[in-house]
């Protein structure tokens, strides 16, 4: 059964991948961890999830049907903010840095390091936890809420539609306004005016 559609609403419990391309052609993994919103022009498309699950599959190279796969582009995983939630039991930026490099070694392409590193892929986390003000984007000074996307790795060298096949491209969602090297944190309640076409 589909659970995406055109009325879904982000609940506890469900968390979504979703790709999204910026002005410039760069390309960005968003995790909506729960409460992230995911735009409209994507639930609007026909078998969101189907689409959703074989991106992500080509990603973790896992398809059965897009076998090729681009070189790795062994760049670096640069940490911008992270989860206060997540990483409640680190004591420093150093720690948590450690860690993302650890589970690079410990996980290969598996991990959310391998994506920035090998994919080229930025990561934006939505905040999530129990309760609002739980969890927030430590190295943030401005005000948050459940479901903000802030931006959690950044890659060295990036990715481009290129590294997707044709027909899986029509399942990544295009800004002409957002910068992701610039735009750190993306209000969930404007996801909709940041993203309001599909590629094509």
């Amino acid at each position: 059964m589909s659970l995406l559609n055109k009325n879904w609403k982000p609940s506890f419990g469900a968390v979504f991948t979703w790709f999204a391309m910026d002005k410039y052609g760069k390309i960005a993994v968003m995790i909506n961890n729960s409460f992230g919103d995911l735009p409209q022009i994507l639930l609007s498309i026909d078998s969101v999830d189907e689409m959703l699950t074989a991106i992500n599959e080509y990603m973790w190279e896992e398809s059965q049907y897009y076998t090729v796969y681009p070189p790795n582009k062994e760049g670096e995983a640069l940490l911008d903010m992270y989860s206060a939630y997540v990483y409640r039991h680190t004591s420093s930026r150093i720690e948590v840095e450690k860690y993302i490099n650890d589970d690079l070694i410990e996980s290969t392409n598996y991990s959310d390091t391998n994506l920035s590193v090998n994919k080229g892929f930025y990561i934006y986390q939505a905040i999530e936890g129990s309760n609002p003000g739980q969890d927030y984007p430590v190295g943030y000074d401005g005000e948050t809420k459940m479901g903000d996307y802030f931006r959690y790795l950044l890659p060295t060298i990036y990715a481009s539609i290129e590294d997707f096949p044709e027909p899986l491209r029509q399942g990544i969602v295009v800004s002409d306004t957002i910068d992701f090297t610039v735009d750190r944190l993306l209000d969930n309640d404007r996801i909709n005016e940041y993203f309001p076409r599909m590629y094509s």
